[in-house]
């Protein structure tokens, strides 16, 4: 069943719909527990027919339907349960919703028989279903049943009467009735509607069944908003008596109804006029209203004429519905709940308000809450409530109206309200604006961290003015106030990093000030700290910002700190505290810098720390000092503790063993120094303190909070070995001691001393005291923090439970502490990210949270015995009676569980802490009876074990208690396990007690979800049939608890528990259809609990479970399959949202695993719908199955969604920007479809850029805009700049206008998407040709430039980005495509005004070093793709790389580029490095645009030092060695940019890795011009170099080079290598680049003889043959090269000198190059290689033309080695052609392609001489050939016939090549002639092999081989012509013939008769053989014969025969007869060479 049954009118329904009808004999035949699940499947049977009716068909069925649902509400057995009874009225409804409604006075008159039957208690089942339907069918059509709204409203009333023990039918009464009055509208009697009214605000106010109170709250809701009766002053107080009552109700759920209540009547009676009538009159109500006693309901009295009178409608401003909520949330009387509740209110309130009216009244909120809440003194007074309404506050302003109401441009006007109207009026300067109060400051401060981070780099326009303000603000002398103002500080850096060091420089200004006047007030001294803490806060985020750092800032702090330490010993006490208080803050701030800076100086801060910590005093000293003193040195240790804190967690890795003792030994001083303070039992006086709100106890509390969280931290470095740190620390029983008897903190006033005795004392949760008797605050409610991976927590919150919690308003009510910011300090640079984690308990709550993480992090890493002794020490404290203290006792038992759950976290191996070893025997007794006890309240065993034991019934300590024992039996193995097993079920079995079982089955849950596996499932059958045993249980609390145990015992078990699924399935179906197992039961306790303890949420949660177990399997399971989709069914059509979320993930995983079972088109549009809910889960689960569903079939969701699940996505983007799910769902469609749809794309994204939303008309506060715009000169342009504008938001008239753009992060996100686009088709794009996309994008190149033109110009710096980022995009793919229109022209001439402006805003004053560089960029792509060549066309675009480079030139301490100011050097140093690229790039592009050789040369000579001296730099930053290693401290001469080189290393490294390769190319260019500058530049003969600092520094004093022949060969050649040896098997192309570039620095010129030196050397072939052995085609063929180079560059090929029997050393490096090159072939030829069954890489062109250059380069580097090499060499490279000939996947592309290379290899040879070992190895070569022939000819493959083929003609070549070298008797020669002339005979090789005979016979010079060759082939192929008998199958005789015709004309003249004499009679001979059919081709031999030598021919024919003479001349005449040919047979015939264009290009 869907989530509603939606209607079909344009549907057609079948032909023929049969009704369904209930066979009411059949389900009675069932047994008891069948019939429910009976009815639920007729039930799931019938809204399927309805569903398939359409509008027309439903009427003609509706009778027959309402006869079926009659049946069903009369049943006696089984009676309807609760959702069977829900869809009852939905089919009631649906019905009446599309069909007629000639039966609806029928329906209700049945409906209501049946509510007015009888007052028999077996009726009120049947009555609930009919009351439920009723309702449901009025919500619906109660307009059309007027006349019966009296009757329904008094019989539902008259049944309320008799349902008082019926808990269940009560509140469903409530409930009809509120549908009732939906339905029926303003329609409804006021008679009616007073009575309903009555009724309900009665049981809002005093219903002890939860659920009622709910109900009745909804019914009132509907009464107010639905009609007009109640809107007056009377009414409406008397509803807020009746919801004041109900916020008091524990239950969340009921008091977020009633707060619905309340705001549903503040918007039907707002009015947004502000005339004074309606304001005095309400303004009456709402005293009237006050005057009401707190716990007393208004006295109904008859109305009466004179009443009526003055009941006049009631109207309220926004003031008094603020005021009215404020009245009662300011109250002493009011609890905590209620105000919870209040706050919910709030929320509801504004979230329903117009948009308009919060925008335009943000300011008239925040005061009201600033002021009236948390100013008022009720609130302000009390500590915790106070710190609970600021979360409140928080959660009202910033999360519902912040981030839900307010767009983008009202966030930044809010934020603007806050600076000026709030924070700037302290101090106070004018008269008429009163000075702030500090709770209103705090919270604006709140309020505008929150609006900072969301606006982002959006609040740059208003970065100074918040600054400045802030600044003024940091003077106030509240702590409070300046920890809150500082965070504010941190966030506005965050947001515009352009304010790190303005803000760290007036910090420091301000507090150097103050500090040079502490002698004078105690004013400055705490203005000093105030300073000093932003001023820490800016700084620890420079880490996070690295372009906006200043090392000169971080070394002047740390200067300052140091000096201020050292000044503290000379002034007086509270001076000095304050000095040392400053001094270490700063320490404390710069040490999130990281250990590239802290190491610098750690010699240095270990000194300071150990004087800071020094050894104690004495205890007879101790009492001698005063308490005034005692606090300073309980200070001072204070402030550098958390120094020390701050150094161990960012700088752990810097901390030696020895370190780690002396720190160890610090901390343990400190706990001596603790030790000896006197306790002081009264408070002391004022004077006697060092801070007038800290008390020496307090400061001891801090030290001890201080030394816990350092020894945790120190203890969990994992570097480090334990041992020496808890040596000599008694670490377990002072964590023990710390959280089993906490301190206390000496503020308890008086009342909360009364409110927490043990008189008063009810539960430990509900304490309001900010301490609960020393609590943790790792546990808050379900919620358990333990130790985590990272710096934050790991959160256990497995439990849910239905709290209804809203944005966080009810999670403070689950514990009794707060958090706060001010809380500790180091937060604000400490927790990390900024977010509401920097929120920390108070100091004693901290000590106990440290104790507690101490003591687990300990206790796995001590001896046995301490273990134990430890555990026992627990045992015994838990054990202690406490009857006068229960809250201590309850407080400790939460504390033990919590210590001993973190405990089995570690040393299960969860957290990144040792784990350390628990498991022994006596551990395992101790630790499980120190759970028990805590969790059962076991007495110990001396005591009376028969006495019973008391199960905790506290849910917390349960949860915590089941999560430990779970994780000891993971941790002490199977025995331990099976003891727990069985204790856990004996007691079940032995205690009836609720709590007792609700315990033991978490326990047994959580045992197997941690054990899990095989472990677990010996007791898999166990713990199932126990846990299934108690899901029958009627108690809430043991069915509830059990089932969660099932849900995770399923969860955990897997495939294992697939045996239980259908037993657990049939009981899961009848507790959600059984009444007994949900919040409408009829016992009040039971509704009261389920309503908290939601029953069929777990019942959907162990349905998803199953559908998880079974998996795939569950597409043949048809039955289970069809229970569970029924039952998901159910569960979407809840009205619980926590039921629809978990309908939702059911339904997500069923999509999953049975998608052919699924209606995609209707879950993709349930999905849709998810995706628009308000609820964050369910819109969660949607984008993940949405996002599930786009990767397998994004065409087929998008087509069943339409275009509106687009618009969907886009849209709740906006509202949640930082949606990861949705983005991947967007990125993943544009990935599948940008090719095919490129164009809707670019729409697509345009449409979201210009996308607007709904905004109010009228905003007094506008959002300034940018400071800089783009300088439009020129109408064109301007035009342009207007146009695009709206794409962005800048559109001033459209916002007038009502409009609002879209977020900038959506619309960022929407250009990261463009860009990618973009990317993607350059990456798909062919060199020859477009593809359809680049053709689409091509016809939208105006529009994208549009939108990144108008992104350019935004006020955003990272849309900025991003438009100069696809600019530049769009530039590089279509720089060289012409204009279609105007081919002489470029496609993007016509767009140089815009490029050129969008530039400017990149160089304004609002600009970042991040936008400038990527404008760089573009200006240098611009010039170099050739769009125009001229300068002066160029304009402004080339002109700034002209003013950059004189920019870096000019010696200056920060680089300018326009109006952009750099200060940072890391900034200065990437701006440098983009200029230079860009002028690299210049250069590079110059050797194919040639005009741009003209535009770079004349800065050539001023860029080469600064390309050398950037490269230089680079080097010093990847090789030279820390300074710091050398160094102590700080010295005053040194250069800090060398003396923090470590910390900008890991900076400035990624700006050089990515420009070194471009510069390196520059240069080569110039080398290869022979530039005399570029030699002078690289051997260092310049007088200076310029460095980046801008000074000039003496060139080469870093690097000595000895006598190389460049100064800076080995800077660049350390480069490339460091490159090939780091990051060649992470990045291919890198790797590729790297290797051309170290080809440029090889050469000659560059290196001379450097890279020959034996090291070098050695380092370098070491490289590459590992690149040889791993990498793919493209390096290798640069690996070929690169060798190629270095061996014919050699020292040995250069000299000239012929070495044929004397070897030198460097021969051996030849050898070395060469390898390279084998091992490439080896890998490429698979007979090559040592093993046979070597596989080769596929061979394509890249890998012929590889195996080509290989061989080329062997046979080049062969003629450099000596002669007494080369005969060897010569042997592997003919071994290699072998190899590559015999390799059979070769034959059709690398054979062919070596041919060349093999013919100028045998010449080569021939050059070398001949010898014997020549002839020796063709010998050698011929006898190979020949077996690859003999091989070839057994046709045994596919590839046989090309081997053959391509064999002679290697034979042929080889002997036409080098056939001198062999004897003219050769065997090997006749040998190989036979074969040739034996393939005459072979199909498939004649014609190759009378090819291969034309060539033997026609060489040109032949030598004494070569006539033997000839004398051999003559006769044999005379023979050839004239025998018949053998076969020739390709008809070669012809092309012999020819040949041998030929072959006249080869031969001297005077052998020429002889010759013809053997071929004329042949020839005659074969004519007459065959006959006619040869004659016209004998003829044609005949004349070419007589034509070479007539006189001979003449002769031969004179003596002839006359039968000769006669068929000659009948041959001759033949031919004379069919005259010359025209064309022959290609087949017969060979054609002669021709030269043909190529047309099939």
């Amino acid at each position: 069943m869907p989530d509603s049954i939606t209607p079909n009118g344009q549907s057609e329904s079948p032909p023929v719909t049969p009704d369904v009808e209930l066979d009411v004999q059949k389900l009675h035949s069932l047994p008891s527990e069948q019939q429910d699940l009976f009815l639920l499947t007729f039930l799931s049977d019938l809204v399927r027919h309805v569903q398939t009716l359409n509008n027309d068909a439903l009427p003609t069925h509706q009778a027959s339907i309402k006869k079926q649902l009659i049946i069903i509400l009369n049943l006696s057995s089984p009676i309807p349960s609760r959702p069977i009874r829900e869809t009852l009225g939905i089919v009631y409804a649906e019905i009446f919703a599309r069909g007629s409604r000639s039966l609806l006075y029928e329906s209700i008159n049945e409906l209501l028989d049946i509510i007015n039957a009888g007052k028999a208690e077996k009726d009120l089942n049947n009555k609930h279903a009919a009351v439920v339907c009723l309702g449901r069918l009025l919500q619906t059509a109660g307009d059309s049943a007027v006349s019966l709204s009296g009757l329904v409203c008094n019989s539902l009333l008259k049944l309320l009467k008799h349902s008082q023990n019926h808990a269940g039918l009560r509140a469903a009464i409530y409930k009809a009735l509120g549908r009732a009055v939906e339905g029926l509208g303003g329609s409804l009697d006021e008679h009616s509607a007073r009575e309903v009214w009555k009724s309900a605000r009665a049981a809002a106010s005093n219903e002890k069944a939860s659920l009622s109170q709910k109900t009745a709250c909804y019914c009132l809701e509907r009464l107010v908003s639905a009609t007009v009766h109640f809107e007056n002053a009377n009414d409406f107080d008397a509803l807020k008596t009746s919801v004041w009552r109900a916020l008091e109700c524990p239950v969340a759920s009921v008091r977020h109804a009633a707060a619905s209540t309340l705001a549903s009547a503040f918007i039907k009676l707002f009015s947004d006029s502000e005339s004074f009538s309606n304001s005095h009159k309400s303004t009456k109500g709402l005293r009237k209203g006050a005057a009401v006693i707190d716990g007393q309901e208004e006295i109904e009295r008859p109305s009466s004429p004179a009443s009526k009178k003055h009941a006049v409608s009631l109207s309220l401003n926004l003031h008094d519905i603020l005021r009215t909520l404020a009245s009662h949330y300011t109250k002493s009387s009011t609890t905590n709940r209620a105000r919870a509740g209040i706050a919910s209110c709030y929320r509801y309130t504004l979230l329903r308000l117009p948009e308009k009216v919060i925008e335009e009244r943000y300011g008239v909120i925040a005061n009201h809450l600033f002021n009236d809440i948390l100013n008022h003194p009720t609130i302000s007074y009390y500590r915790y409530r106070l710190l609970l309404s600021r979360r409140m506050v928080r959660a009202i302003l910033d999360t519902a109206v912040g981030f839900k109401v307010l767009s983008g441009s009202a966030q930044l006007s809010a934020a603007q309200w806050l600076v000026n109207d709030v924070l700037k009026n302290f101090p106070q300067t004018l008269p008429d604006r009163r000075e702030p109060p500090k709770q209103v400051i705090i919270a604006a401060l709140n309020s505008l961290s929150n609006l900072l981070s969301c606006l982002g780099p959006a609040a740059g326009t208003l970065g100074d003015s918040c600054r400045e303000t802030l600044l003024q603000v940091l003077q106030h002398t509240s702590y409070s106030v300046q920890i809150h103002v500082a965070y504010c500080l941190r966030a506005l850096v965050l947001a515009c990093p352009q304010q790190l060091l303005v803000c760290a420089n007036s910090c420091m200004g301000f507090m150097m000030k103050n500090v040079s006047q502490l002698n004078e007030s105690r004013l400055y001294q705490r203005r000093s700290f105030g300073y000093a803490a932003a001023l820490a806060a800016v700084i620890s985020t420079a880490r996070a910002l690295p372009l906006y750092g200043s090392v000169e800032v971080f070394s002047q702090v740390l200067s300052t700190a140091t000096d201020l330490l050292k000044a503290s010993s000379d002034t007086e006490l509270r001076v000095s505290a304050t000095q040392i208080q400053v001094a270490w803050t700063l320490i404390g701030g710069l040490m999130p810098l990281g250990p590239n800076f802290v190491k610098i100086h750690l010699s240095q801060l270990l000194l300071l720390w150990r004087n800071a910590l020094p050894k104690p005093l004495t205890q007879n000293n101790a009492t001698k000092r005063g308490s005034l003193e005692m606090s300073f040195l309980a200070h001072v240790r204070e402030c550098a503790l958390g120094a020390l804190l701050v150094f161990l967690e960012y700088n752990g890795s810097l901390i030696t063993t020895d370190g780690s003792k002396r720190i160890a030994t610090m901390l343990q001083n400190t706990i001596a120094f603790q030790e000896s303070v006197p306790a002081h039992r009264q408070p002391e006086e004022v004077a006697h303190r060092l801070t007038p709100a800290l008390q020496l106890q307090d400061l001891v509390i801090m030290v001890q909070r201080r030394v816990l969280q350092c020894f945790t931290k120190l203890i969990s470095l994992s570097h480090l070995e334990a041992t020496g740190i808890l040596s000599h620390s008694n670490l377990l029983s002072l964590a023990v001691i710390a959280f089993a008897e906490p301190p206390s903190p000496s503020d308890q006033s008086i009342e909360l001393s009364i409110a927490t005795s043990p008189s008063n004392f009810e539960s430990l949760w509900e304490l309001a005291d900010n301490w609960g008797y020393g609590i943790n605050g790792l546990v808050c409610g379900h919620r358990v923090e333990v130790l985590g991976h990272d710096r934050g927590r790991k959160v256990l919150e497995d439990i849910e439970i239905i709290m209804d919690e809203e944005e966080g308003l009810d999670d403070t009510l689950s514990t009794p502490v707060c958090r706060a910011l001010e809380h500790d300090s180091l937060s604000l640079y400490l927790l990390g990210p900024l977010d509401s984690s920097t929120e920390v308990d108070p100091p004693p709550t901290q000590v106990v949270n440290a104790a507690i993480d101490l003591f687990a992090v300990v206790l796995p890493l001590q001896p046995q015995k301490v273990q134990e002794g430890s555990l026992e020490q627990l045992a015994t404290l838990l054990t202690r009676p406490y009857s006068r203290e229960p809250g201590k006792k309850a407080a400790l038992c939460v504390n033990v569980a919590t210590a001993i759950l973190c405990t089995m976290v570690v040393a299960n191996r969860e957290t990144r802490y040792s784990p350390g070893k628990l498991a022994t025997s006596s551990i395992e007794k101790i630790a499980g009876d120190v759970v028990q006890v805590s969790m059962f309240r076991r007495p110990s065993q001396q005591a009376d074990l028969e006495q019973e034991s008391i199960m905790h019934a506290d849910p917390f300590v349960r949860t915590l208690g089941g999560e430990a024992i779970g994780r000891m039996c993971n941790l002490f193995g199977s025995p331990f396990t099976n003891s727990q097993v069985k204790q856990l079920v004996d007691t079940i079995v032995a205690n009836r007690d609720p709590n007792i079982r609700a315990g033991c089955a978490l326990a047994l849950g959580c045992i197997h979800a941690q054990v899990g596996g095989m472990a677990a499932g010996f007791h898999l059958k166990t713990i199932v049939g126990v846990l299934l045993s108690l899901c029958n249980d009627p108690h809430p609390t043991v069915h509830f608890w059990a089932m969660q145990g099932l849900t995770k015992v399923a969860d955990s078990a897997g495939l294992n528990y697939s045996g239980y699924v259908a037993s657990t399935l049939g009981m899961l179906a009848r507790l959600f259809t059984s009444d007994s197992h949900t919040e409408e039961a009829m016992s009040l306790a039971t509704s009261n609990l389920e309503l908290e303890y939601s029953t069929p949420l777990l019942v959907a949660k162990g349905i998803d479970s199953l559908i998880n177990v079974l998996g795939p399997d569950l597409q043949d399971m048809r039955n289970e399959r069809g229970l569970i989709e029924k039952l998901v069914n159910y569960f979407r059509c809840e009205e619980s949202i926590h039921m629809v979320i978990e309908g939702s993930m059911c339904s997500s995983h069923l999509s999953l695993y049975t998608p052919s079972h699924l209606d995609f088109p209707d879950h993709v549009r349930n999905l849709q719908k998810g995706l628009r809910s308000a609820e964050e889960r369910i819109r969660d689960i949607s984008v993940d199955s949405l996002s599930d569903l786009v990767k397998r079939d994004v065409k087929g969701v998008f087509s069943a969604s339409g275009s509106s699940l687009a618009d969907d996505l886009w849209l709740v983007l906006d509202q949640h920007p930082d949606h990861t799910g949705i983005q991947h769902i967007l990125q993943d469609w544009l990935h599948q479809t940008y090719d095919e749809d490129t164009i809707e794309w670019i729409e697509r994204y345009q449409d979201v850029l210009s996308k607007t939303r709904a905004k109010p008309e009228n905003i007094n506060s506008k959002a300034d805009k940018p400071a800089a715009l783009p300088d439009l000169q020129d109408e064109e342009v301007a035009g342009f700049a207007a146009a695009a504008a709206a794409a962005q938001g800048d559109n001033a008239e459209g916002s007038l206008q009502g409009q609002e753009f879209l977020k900038w992060q959506t619309r960022s996100f929407a250009m990261s998407c463009l860009s990618r686009l973009i990317s993607l088709i350059s990456q798909a794009a062919l060199p020859d040709q477009a593809i359809p996309a680049e053709v689409a994008l091509q016809s939208k190149i105006a529009d994208v430039i549009r939108m990144a033109f108008s992104a350019s110009t935004a006020n955003v710096v990272a849309l900025r980005i991003w438009g100069l980022r696809i600019i530049d995009q769009i530039l590089k793919l279509f720089g060289k495509t012409p204009d279609p229109d105007f081919l002489e022209a470029s496609l993007l001439e016509q767009y140089q005004a815009q490029i050129s402006s969008a530039l400017t805003p990149a160089f304004a004053q609002d600009s970042s070093p991040e936008l400038a560089s990527e404008a760089i960029n573009v200006c240098a792509t611009f010039v170099a793709t050739g769009i125009v060549t001229s300068v002066e066309r160029m304009g402004r675009i080339f002109k700034l790389l002209v003013t950059g480079l004189e920019s870096i030139s000019e010696t200056s301490a920060s680089t300018s580029i326009g109006d952009l100011r750099v200060l940072s050097t890391n900034a200065q140093v990437m701006l440098r490095l983009s200029l230079l690229s860009a002028w690299a790039q210049l250069q590079i592009a110059s050797t194919e645009q040639r005009y741009l050789q003209s535009i770079v040369e004349p800065y050539l000579a001023r860029l080469t030092p600064f390309w050398l001296s950037s490269l230089q730099d680079f080097a010093k930053l990847r090789f030279e060695p820390d300074i710091s290693s050398s160094l102590g401290g700080t010295s005053s001469g040194q250069n800090l940019n060398e003396l923090y080189a470590a910390l900008n290393r890991e900076i400035l490294l990624q700006f050089y890795e990515d420009t070194w390769l471009s510069l390196i190319d520059a240069i080569a260019i110039l080398v290869d011009k022979d530039s005399g500058f570029v030699f002078d530049a690289l051997d260092n003969r310049q007088s200076a170099l310029a460095s980046d600092s801008g000074t000039i520094e003496p060139a080469g004093k870093e690097i000595s080079f000895r006598e190389e022949p460049v100064a800076f060969f080995f800077i660049l050649y350390g480069l490339a290598f460091e490159a090939l040896v780091t990051q060649s098997r992470d990045n291919p192309i890198l790797t590729l680049k790297v290797l051309q570039a170290l080809q440029k620095i090889l050469r000659p010129a560059v290196s001379g003889n450097a890279i020959y030196q034996d090291t070098v050397f050695d380092e370098t072939m070491d490289i590459l043959d590992r690149l040889a052995l791993t990498e793919g085609l493209g390096i290798q063929n640069a690996l070929i090269e690169i060798t190629r180079s270095l061996a014919l560059d050699h020292q040995a090929a250069e000299s000239g000198v012929r070495r044929e029997e004397k070897l030198s050393d460097d021969v051996e490096q030849l050898f070395e190059l060469t390898r390279v090159m084998i091992l490439i072939l080896a890998g490429m030829i698979p007979t090559l290689g040592q093993s046979s069954s070597q596989q080769s890489r596929p061979h394509g062109s890249e890998a012929v033309a590889l195996i080509c250059t290989a061989m080329d380069a062997l046979v080049d580097v062969a003629d450099v080695f000596p002669t007494v090499i080369k005969s060897d060499l010569y042997a592997c490279i003919t071994n290699t052609f072998c190899s590559i000939l015999a390799c059979g996947t070769f034959q059709s592309t690398v054979v062919p392609s070596t041919f060349p290379t093999f013919k100028r290899f045998l010449q080569s040879i021939i050059s070398f001489g001949k010898s014997h070992n020549v002839e020796r190895l063709l010998r050698g070569c011929l006898w190979q050939f020949l077996q690859i022939l003999m091989h070839a000819q057994r046709r045994d493959t596919e590839f046989s016939l090309p081997c053959a083929k391509n064999t002679l003609l290697a034979i042929t070549i080889l002997l036409t090549s080098v056939g001198n070298i062999f004897s003219p008797r050769e065997e090997l020669i006749i040998k190989a002639l036979e074969e040739i002339l034996s393939c005459l005979h072979d199909v498939g090789l004649a014609k190759v092999a009378a090819n291969c005979v034309r060539s033997l016979l026609f060489t040109p010079s032949k030598t004494a081989p070569d006539e033997a060759i000839f004398r051999y082939l003559l006769p044999r192929l005379l023979h050839f012509l004239v025998d018949t008998s053998t076969e020739d199958p390709e008809h070669v005789r012809v092309v012999v013939s020819q040949v041998l015709a030929s072959t006249v004309k080869t031969v001297p003249s005077g052998s020429r008769s002889i010759l013809s004499a053997m071929i004329v009679p042949t020839l005659l001979q074969r004519a007459t053989i065959e006959g006619s059919t040869v004659h016209e081709e004998t003829a044609m031999r005949l004349l070419e014969i007589a034509s070479a030598d007539q006189a001979a021919f003449k002769g031969l024919v004179g003596r002839m025969g006359g039968e000769q003479r006669e068929l000659l001349e009948i041959i001759l005449r033949s031919q004379r007869g069919e005259g010359r040919q025209d064309q022959v047979d290609s087949d017969d015939v060979d054609k002669k060479p021709s030269i043909a264009l190529r047309m099939d290009f």
